[in-house]
C-alpha cells in the first residue's frame, strides 16, 4: 500500500506478532479465490483497510518454517479508507517512507517489493 504524504512516498508496514517481524500485509489464496482478490481481502481483513488495486509489484519467493516453497504476490494498493484495530495476526501498522521502510523491514526479500515501488 502507498499513499503521498505531503508529497513523500510513503507505504504501509505490518507488524506480526506471531513471527516478530515488519513486513508488507499478505495472506493466503482460498480455492476458487484470484489473487489479487486474495491480496484485498487480506489487507482489509489483517488491517480493517479497504484499497484500490493498482499495478502489480516484484513477487518473492522463499521456504517457510514448514519447509514448504511460498510464492507472494503484490500489488500497488491505493486510495485507502477504514480504521485500523490490533488483532490476532497484526498488532501494529506504520506509514513510512521508502527509506524508513527499508530500515524497518525484517525480510531481506521484501526489498525488492519495496524497489519496486519506485
Amino acid at each position: 500500500m502507498r499513499r503521498r504524504d505531503d508529497g513523500a512516498l510513503e507505504v504501509l508496514l505490518v507488524h506480526r506478532p506471531r513471527y516478530l517481524d515488519w513486513t508488507f500485509p499478505k495472506g493466503k489464496v482460498k480455492d476458487g479465490e484470484r489473487e489479487a482478490d486474495a491480496a484485498l481481502r487480506e489487507l482489509r481483513e489483517e488491517t480493517g483497510l479497504v484499497c484500490e488495486l493498482g499495478p502489480e509489484l516484484a513477487s518473492t519467493r522463499y521456504t517457510d518454517l514448514k519447509l514448504r516453497d511460498k510464492t507472494v504476490r503484490y500489488w500497488v494498493m491505493e486510495n485507502c479508507r477504514g480504521l485500523f484495530e490490533p488483532n490476532d495476526e497484526v498488532d501494529r501498522i506504520e506509514w513510512l517512507t521508502l527509506d524508513e521502510a527499508a530500515g524497518r523491514l525484517s525480510h531481506r526479500r521484501d526489498l525488492d517489493v519495496l524497489q519496486s515501488l519506485s
